[in-house]
Parts: structure tokens; sequence; C-alpha cells
């Protein structure tokens, strides 16, 4: 007979005997009894900025990263870099508010039409509100706009509909909306284009509520059109770049990862096989670490975070493909300083724009 509900549990469930007495690059907080991705699995990418790291890892892992705007013949890397061909896995930007995935689908598939069109910049030139980093050289006119971003819908609408695994990155509560409609942006007016106006735009900070509506909001429309779709949430450990709330930024922070996290949580928690959260957020921030996943700025993620979360990663997800776990620290401590070259984070406008 059990003493108490914890006689006979399993070691994970202990604090000291699967923390204490680990080395924190050995950690290991991965999921149980999850799905498994195959070599020939379409694996897409959305999300914050960190979506970009875990899609390199993924392409550097031999997954099938999975691409629906791949960069065009001929393209050099510069260029397909600068104009995010292969960012992700369309060229939708950094999606960080819950709202954006709903309404990517919504726009896709023509059952949200936002009365905004396109942003004017200083240069005279235009660019698309929904993501407006994606052609640095923008475009001539407001049509040129529509007629790209039509044909950019057109390919996601065929990413939801092909893709096999999708891993989606949750970065941020707070966005920009348009009032008149509800439209959800990536930017503030007026950091990379348009002119702020608090009579045509508000900022909005999700609560947990609302965010986890949006989760399963997006979940029942992608599986309307792709039932055999599995989804990875993850939380992005890299902090908000600012805030607009009238308060301390770390304060925002720790609200905005906490609510992605409930609601991240919640979601998962409906027990759909196809959906599982990846502890990503978990891993990197844990106080075990010391902040040592963190390049110097303390906000961008260092190379040596971003190995221990793919060790993970493949540990759940590609068990024939994991290398065991290190016995001690990796030998280039140097890596664990190194910048996040390449990786498009339009939150970095921000402080663009009022440098």
């Amino acid at each position: 007979m059990a003493l108490n509900p914890y006689t006979g549990l399993p070691a994970e469930r202990f604090w000291r005997k699967v923390v204490t007495n680990v080395p924190p690059f050995a950690v290991n907080p991965h999921p149980k009894d999850t799905f498994v991705i195959g070599p020939t699995d379409k694996v897409a990418t959305g999300g914050s900025c960190f979506a970009q790291r875990v899609a390199e890892a993924v392409r550097g892992a031999g997954f099938n990263y999975y691409l629906t705007e791949p960069p065009t013949p001929g393209m050099s890397a510069e260029e397909a870099n600068a104009r995010q061909f292969g960012t992700f896995s369309a060229r939708y930007g950094n999606l960080y508010y819950t709202r954006q995935f709903v309404q990517l689908f919504d726009r896709a598939y023509g059952r949200f039409e936002p009365e905004l069109k396109a942003w004017l910049r200083d240069d005279g030139r235009y660019v698309d509100p929904f993501r407006p980093t994606v052609e640095p050289a923008g475009f001539a006119s407001e049509a040129e706009v529509v007629a790209a971003r039509d044909a950019h819908l057109a390919e996601v609408r065929r990413l939801f509909e092909t893709l096999d695994v999708f891993v989606l990155t949750l970065g941020l509560t707070e966005g920009w909306r348009w009032r008149a409609d509800g439209a959800a942006l990536p930017l503030a007016p007026g950091v990379a284009g348009g002119t702020f106006d608090p009579e045509l735009y508000e900022c909005v900070n999700a609560g947990a509520g609302e965010v986890l509506g949006d989760l399963n909001g997006f979940l029942d429309r992608l599986w309307s059109v792709n039932p055999k779709a599995r989804v990875i949430f993850t939380v992005s450990p890299v902090p908000m770049i600012a805030t607009y709330m009238d308060r301390h930024v770390m304060e925002s922070n720790s609200y905005s990862k906490s609510v992605l996290r409930v609601a991240a949580g919640e979601v998962v928690g409906r027990g759909d096989p196809r959906a599982v959260y990846f502890p990503a957020y978990d891993i990197v921030t844990s106080n075990v670490n010391a902040g040592r996943y963190y390049n110097e700025d303390q906000r961008t993620i260092n190379d040596a975070g971003v190995r221990h979360v793919m060790r993970l990663f493949l540990a759940t997800f590609a068990r024939d493909r994991v290398s065991p776990a290190p016995t001690h620290a990796p030998v280039d401590l140097a890596a664990e300083f190194e910048g996040n070259a390449g990786v498009i984070c339009d939150e970095e406008e921000i402080e663009r724009s009022v440098a």
C-alpha cells in the first residue's frame, strides 16, 4: 500500500532527482508519448523570431523542411535572406500576436478581407502592413502590394493543406490592430511604414483566455483543411524588445510569456494527440542555466541554448536520430556568446525607428 500519493512516482516528477543532480546542459524535460516526425514528413515553421532558430535547427538536423515560397532559381543567398525567402515556410514574416495566426488563415481562405490595404513609407514606396519587411525595396503602388499578397496567400493555402507538422512559436501578447475591423498587425504603424493615428489603430495586450481562443480557433481551422496535420507549440524564450504598456519592460515580458505558456498548456490539454507542447521556453529560461543560454544582451539566444533545445527536440520527435546527452559542458564556450546573424526580427524595427 502506498504511504502517500507521491510514493513510487517516476524520478522525473522530483526536482532533486532530475534537476539538482543533473548538469544544466543535460537537463531533459522533453514531453512523453508524442508523435514521431518521419524523414519524409513536411515540417513547417511560423511565429516569432525564435521560430527562425528552430527552422535553422530543423534543417540542420536533417528534417524535411517545407517551403511553399522558396527562393527563385538564381537568386543570391543575400537577396533571399533580405526578402525572407526561406525564413519561414511561407513569406508571412513574423507572427507575434496569436490573432495573426487566425487571421492569416481567414485571409488566405477569403473569410476575412481587411479594410487596410497598404502602408506608404517615407520614401514613397508601399509595404504590406501584414508583412511590412518582406520586400525591403517596397512596392511602387498599392495595387502591387495587393497582387503580391494574393500570390502569397495562395501559397499559404497550399502550405496549410499539405504540411505534415507545423512548429508554431508563440512570441508576444502585445499587438496592434486596425480599429475598424480588428485586423492584427506585426508592427505598430510608423515603425516600418504607415503613420500612427490613435483614432485608427489601437494597442492590445491579450489575456490567457483570448490567446487560448486564438490557438483553439487556429487548430480547428487548420484541421478543417488538413485533418492529419500535427502541431508543435513552443513559446519563445526571447524577451520582448519594447512594451507599450505603462510599466517596466521586464514586467510586461513576464506577463506576456506567462500568458503564452499558460495558453499553450491549456490548448494541448484538450487531449488531441495531434497537438503537443515542446518546452523550449522552459529549457532556455530555467534558473538552473543561470542565464548561460543568452548572449550578452540578455535577450537573444546563443548557439549553446539552441543545441540543447534541439537535442531534446530530436529525443522527443525523432528518437532514431538523437545523440546522447553530453556528460560535460561544450568545449567551445565562446559559442555561447555568438550572435544571431541572419535572424530577421521585425520587432527590432521598433528600436531602429526611435534611434
